[in-house]
Formats: C-alpha cells, structure tokens, sequence
C-alpha cells in the first residue's frame, strides 16, 4: 500500500511525497465553460501572477465544497462573464496526470441570458467576445498565451466543425 507523507496542505492545493519516492500535487477540482455566438466565443482577460502575463481564457474555477460540477460552471459563468445558460457537459480531462490529480470538467454554453452582476473586488478581469477563427489561429500559430481548459475548449469546437 502506498503511503503518502504531506510537505505543505494550503486552501486549493497539498504537496506530498508518496512512497518517498512520486512528488503529488494534490489539487481542487475544476471547471470551465464554453460559450459561442455569432462566430466569437466569450473569454475573460485576466493577469497571472504565476506567469507574470496576461491571458485570454474560458470562464473557469474550483469547485466548492458539496459543489456538483454543473453547479459551479454555472456560478463561475456568472461570477467573471455575468452569464447565466443552460450548461451541456462535454469534456473532462486531468491536466497533468504525472503529478496533480486536477481534474477539470469542460461545459457548453447555450442560450445565453445576460445578468447584471456587481462587479467581484478580487477579481479584475475583462469580459471579451473574441472571434472563434481568430483564437483558433493564434492558438494554432502559437500566439494565444491561455490555460489548458481554453485549449481544450478551442480543440473540441474545433473538432465540431
């Protein structure tokens, strides 16, 4: 059986050492949400610390605690875009399996409701209907700096062509 010593326990993530051997990250998991209308899809710009860079993503965030999946794809869509749409689910995929067991569950958007929302003071984040064929290009160039939710978004509409 394999056991697993704890390095660091934080509020989204745990670092351990399994079998003093594998470094585990333990993540939250995660959801994103795709939208498209009218040949755009709706991203959020935000800046990342992490990698000192602004990106263009799906909305997206963890899941909360007794939260189902749909549930909080629902609320991330109305936090950051101040969307509310009746949500399909497409997509799951871990993001790096060799170290994190992140999972990230990917939803389709449609029928989309526009809900005024305050604006959220811990997020700074600008709402962009950005065109699919312009993202799909740049991602494809390799000029769309982005998360892999936002990958794997523009590859499965891709995919639907």
């Amino acid at each position: 059986m394999a056991r697993r010593r704890y390095l660091y326990r934080g509020r989204i993530l745990a670092l351990a050492l399994e079998d003093e051997r594998w470094e585990i990250v333990e993540h939250k998991d995660a959801v994103a949400v795709l939208a498209e209308r009218d040949g755009r899809v709706l991203v959020v710009e935000q800046y990342r610390v992490a990698i000192g860079a602004r990106t263009l993503e799906l909305p997206a965030g963890l899941i909360e605690p007794g939260e189902a999946p749909r549930q909080a794809a629902r609320r991330e869509l109305m936090e950051e875009a101040g969307f509310d749409a009746r949500l399909r689910e497409v997509l799951s995929f871990y993001t790096s399996p060799g170290f994190t067991d992140e999972r990230i569950t990917l939803f389709y958007a449609e029928d989309l409701t526009e809900r005024r929302r305050p604006p959220d003071p811990d997020e700074a984040l600008t709402v962009r209907w950005v065109e699919t064929e312009r993202l799909l290009a740049d991602l494809h160039a390799g000029r769309l700096r982005t998360s892999s939710p936002t990958v794997a978004g523009l590859l499965w509409l891709a995919s639907r062509r």
